[in-house]
């Protein structure tokens, strides 16, 4: 049933079909060019023959107007009869015709051949014509003959340029047209070994064509199994080359793809690793003090007081962490837009300032914004804003040294808001800091034992979320600095 569908599979190769396609067209154009050249070839020996005919009978007419004006003696004429019978070839009719409306017409020694008046209707045309001084040239088929012949008619000048009779020489043409038609086997034979050396040709034409074709459809076959190495290694310029840089670009597209997708399947067990974990911990903890609790072995009211303001820290803290599980995962949706509208940013770091004071204070750290006198103004979510330079601001104060200062500024160019928070504390490792903003990646500093580890990955998601960027300078032991630049109002609109 399948073979019935499709037909025979070995026909429906593209290099069969290739082949028998130049073929086609080969042997379609050889005979069209066969027949127009043989065409071409019988119509340029017809008029080959009537311009030899032609010339044969204006120095037959040259002649005879020498022996009419020159040599009008009778002695003459047996040389005039030689020369014509040695000028005349064999199957073509001559006639030297007197004009009979001539004052001087030839005479009758020079008039060879029949009188006027018993030839037929077409030679009298054209001596009619020949007599008015034309050179005519007919070929039609001819009754009397029953063949196609070329009839000509040269005038025969006599005294004074006067036309005293007409030369005719009428030959018929199927000799030509035989001599044509023994071309065609010399012709037929030549064009079928030009035929044969071009389907000879065709084969590696072919298979250059289609090769590479082939090499492709195993490559997508490599690609389609996993093989995201496979290379065509076609290298072509034109559209076959173009093809296969296309599936080589496809499968470094999917190479990366893959590695992509082992990042993010390794990234989501990653994640389910770490939330089980920061939630074990306190979940634990949770179970244990209500165990203790319900089975009473905690008698005393303050001890068990301490248990239960234990338990209400750990759920606070899990609380804690699935808000920022769920707002990282709404922050990550590509389809989450923040609802922005101009957002004073003088306004943002004094609301900040006024937050974070309340624990600088308990490091005795200086908080310090420098900032222009005019307002700076972008397109924001104030919420959000906030609570990503809160973020940036908290971590600093935490991991700054007692009686030190975190520094905020606020600078505006010609094409972007720039925002540094600057502090003097530990500073991040060189090893540490590719990785700071990974999920739940917290280090191994005693500042981090309450930290989730989700606080820098939400602040880069609301970052990214207002067009702006942020990169990370450290240098252990002396301070972290972290900017974030941010397009200008203007510059968005533009968009």
């Amino acid at each position: 049933m399948e073979t019935e569908r499709h037909g025979n599979p070995k026909y429906n190769r593209l290099f069969v079909k290739t082949y028998l396609s130049f073929a086609a067209i080969t042997a379609v154009f050889a005979i069209l060019l066969g027949v127009l050249y043989m065409r071409m070839y019988e119509n340029a020996t017809i008029e080959n023959f009537e311009s030899e005919l032609t010339k044969r009978a204006e120095r037959i007419s040259l002649k005879c107007s020498d022996y009419f004006v020159v040599q009008h003696m009778e002695e003459a004429i047996e040389d005039w009869r030689e020369y014509v019978i040695s000028v005349v070839e064999e199957g073509t009719e001559f006639w030297s015709v007197s004009n009979p409306d001539a004052k001087n017409p030839l005479n009758e020694y020079l008039a060879v051949g029949l009188d006027l008046s018993v030839l037929s209707t077409e030679y009298v045309e054209v001596a009619q014509l020949a007599f008015e001084g034309e050179t005519e040239i007919r070929t039609e088929y001819s009754k009397y003959h029953d063949c196609t012949v070329v009839t000509v008619g040269v005038p025969v000048r006599g005294y004074n340029g006067e036309v005293a009779g007409a030369i005719l020489l009428n030959a018929p043409v199927e000799t030509q047209r035989e001599i044509v038609a023994s071309s065609w086997s010399m012709i037929l034979a030549s064009g079928m070994v030009a035929l044969l050396v071009a389907f000879a040709l065709a084969i590696p034409f072919a298979r250059n064509l289609t090769k590479p074709i082939g090499t492709m459809r195993s490559t997508a076959l490599r690609l389609a199994a996993g093989d995201y190495e496979a290379k065509t290694g076609v290298v072509s310029q034109d559209e076959i080359g173009e093809l296969a840089s296309t599936i080589d670009f496809l499968a470094d597209k999917l190479a990366e793809n893959e590695i992509e997708r082992k990042n993010i399947e390794q990234m989501r067990f990653d994640f389910f690793a770490n939330v089980s974990h920061e939630l074990r911990t306190p979940i634990t903890v949770v179970r244990a003090y209500a165990e203790s609790l319900v089975d009473g072995m905690v008698r005393d009211e303050e001890q068990a007081q301490q248990y239960y303001l234990r338990m209400l820290s750990e759920c606070q803290s899990m609380e804690r962490l699935v808000g920022d599980l769920l707002l990282l995962s709404k922050m990550q949706n590509p389809e989450f837009m923040v609802e922005k509208e101009p957002v004073n940013l003088q306004q943002v770091f004094h609301d900040l300032k006024r937050t974070a004071k309340a624990i600088a204070d308990e490091k005795n750290i200086e908080i310090v914004v420098k900032q222009p006198v005019m307002p700076c103004t972008m397109l924001a979510d104030y919420g959000r804003l906030r609570q990503m330079f809160l973020v940036i601001v908290d971590n600093a104060i935490k991991f700054s040294y007692e009686n030190s200062s975190v520094y905020i500024t606020l600078e505006e160019t010609a094409n972007s808001i720039r925002v540094t928070i600057r502090d003097e504390g530990v500073g991040i490792s060189e090893e540490e800091l590719p990785n700071i903003f990974e999920k739940f990646y917290k280090s191994k500093l005693r500042q981090n034992a309450k930290g989730s580890g989700l606080g820098l990955s939400i602040a880069r998601q609301i970052c990214w979320k207002h067009d702006g960027t942020i990169e990370v300078e450290s240098k252990q032991g002396e301070g972290t600095t972290f900017i974030f630049t941010f397009p200008k109002m203007e510059e968005l609109n533009a968009c």
